[in-house]
């Protein structure tokens, strides 16, 4: 399958679901302690290295963006679905979104305070995903901070019915943390931080919390 393909039936399905999605969706940070903890350990972050911009790329509806928002980050929201941003516009109006695509991402050079992609990346196969931290380190200011969540497993499994019962065809990919620490390290970034969720549970998770070094100032890729 080609990055068109497999970007199209993305873009696709999630365009086909994104008003459930955002039903589903809409409450969960509030019963997801961790999670939160993380944001704010994000937006602390954020605000120590001066404050700017932030990047919550696979956006989706735009719930975790609306959330950093109200932690006093400047957060705005990128998603390869029209219709998830069609729904983030609507949903919180006061807030920027824009189509695009985290394989490549429409911004400057070290033009952004922070960045995150929370279960977006579980999407990109295994061959993509370098090039696409990468490009997080590209458009990262030296000592941005970079939170990425994700699935933890192994293995990829075809999704073809999601929210609402709507028809899907995306790819979701589950890996384990060694591996993702692995490919951020060799894109350039730190990782400062790891956190299990649920680990003994059917659905585990993890949150990296990673750093393009302070004295990286080499720009572009």
């Amino acid at each position: 399958m080609t990055p068109d393909d497999w970007l199209a039936d993305t873009s696709t399905s999630y365009d086909t679901v994104a008003t459930s999605y955002a039903d589903y969706i809409r409450e969960a940070l509030g019963g997801a302690p961790s999670l939160r903890a993380a944001l704010a350990l994000f937006a602390d972050a954020v605000a120590d290295g001066g404050g700017g911009p932030v990047a919550d790329v696979g956006c989706g509806p735009g719930h975790v963006t609306a959330y950093l928002h109200g932690l006093g980050v400047d957060a705005f929201g990128i998603d390869l679905s029209p219709g998830m941003v069609d729904v983030a516009r609507r949903e919180h109006p006061g807030l920027r979104f824009e189509v695009g695509s985290m394989t490549a991402l429409d911004l400057a050079d070290a033009s952004i305070a922070g960045a995150l992609a929370f279960w977006s990346l579980i999407h990109i196969p295994d061959e993509a995903v370098p090039a696409v931290l990468s490009g997080f380190r590209r458009v990262l200011r030296p000592g941005a901070p970079l939170l990425i969540g994700f699935h933890v497993g192994d293995g990829s499994k075809l999704k073809t019915q999601g929210y609402g019962g709507h028809p899907m065809k995306v790819h979701v990919h589950r890996r384990r943390p060694a591996q993702l620490t692995a490919w951020l390290r060799e894109a350039g970034f730190t990782v400062e931080t790891e956190t299990l969720l649920d680990p003994e549970g059917s659905a585990p998770g993890a949150i990296l919390f990673a750093r393009r070094p302070p004295c990286d100032r080499s720009g572009g890729l």
